[in-house]
């Protein structure tokens, strides 16, 4: 059976985030499925590399579906551009190894959250950004992010209850600022449920003086969701980039 890889962008407001639900069509793999489906004339299921929450948007989002029948690459993604909704963008498609799966096998990925940092209005990009006025002390919001890299257990800084293993590997988490606008830019091997936009909302404290740069150790010790920072908008979240070996 042939195996595609599709990357792929997505304005996410609108939906209810990447996974297929039963009760709505407003879904971005759903969107997908029923395009694929429409093209192949046959059921189409697609993977993506993970489940982006409803309002969160991607410009490197990965997935990958295996058919019946095999059409070449150029031809379905003339197709996809056609007919999907204007705010869902097919990048890029070609035939995959038969083995790639664009969840299984990732080795990393890299998300970036945007954050208006100034009291004047964001008109265009506010679907886009967090509108956080507040003056912040940078260099403390620094410090913190270096303590947050490497591998750890992410438990208290997620909203996931589970009994699989919480710890991973933050390789960078980098804090840029652009005009009024400050991004974090987050690469890890793996990103539990909400973590990024606990971790910034974390970040945020320390750099409004509510919380020390000590807490992270805290949070990391105590493993408890209740002892982070709050949990910053969907909105300003992006997936950037799946990395592969």
């Amino acid at each position: 059976m042939p195996n595609y890889k599709l990357i792929l962008a997505y304005d996410g407001s609108r939906y209810r985030g990447w996974q297929r639900l039963p009760n709505t069509d407003l879904t971005v793999q759903g969107k997908l499925e029923a395009v694929l489906s429409r093209v192949f004339e046959e059921p189409v299921e697609v993977s993506g590399s993970g489940r982006t929450d409803a309002g969160v948007h991607a410009l490197g989002q990965v997935a990958s579906f295996q058919t019946a029948r095999e059409l070449p690459p150029a031809s379905v993604l003339c197709a996809l551009r056609q007919y999907l909704p204007e705010d869902i963008g097919a990048l890029r498609l070609e035939l995959a190894p038969p083995r790639f799966h664009a969840r299984l096998s990732a080795a990393g990925k890299t998300y970036r959250y945007r954050v208006w940092n100034s009291d004047e209005p964001c008109v265009f990009e506010r679907r886009f950004v967090y509108c956080f006025p507040d003056r912040l002390d940078e260099t403390a919001m620094r410090a913190a992010a270096a303590r947050l890299q490497g591998t750890h257990d992410f438990r208290g800084f997620s909203a996931t209850r589970t009994n699989k293993s919480t710890v991973r590997t933050l390789t960078a988490l980098e804090l840029s600022r652009v005009g009024r606008e400050l991004r974090f830019t987050l690469t890890g091997d793996g990103f539990l449920y909400r973590m990024v936009r606990i971790l910034v909302g974390t970040l945020l404290e320390i750099g409004r003086g509510e919380r020390s740069i000590e807490s992270i150790e805290e949070i990391f010790a105590g493993r408890t969701r209740a002892e982070a920072g709050f949990t910053v908008p969907a909105k300003g979240l992006c997936l950037m980039e799946v990395q592969y070996p």
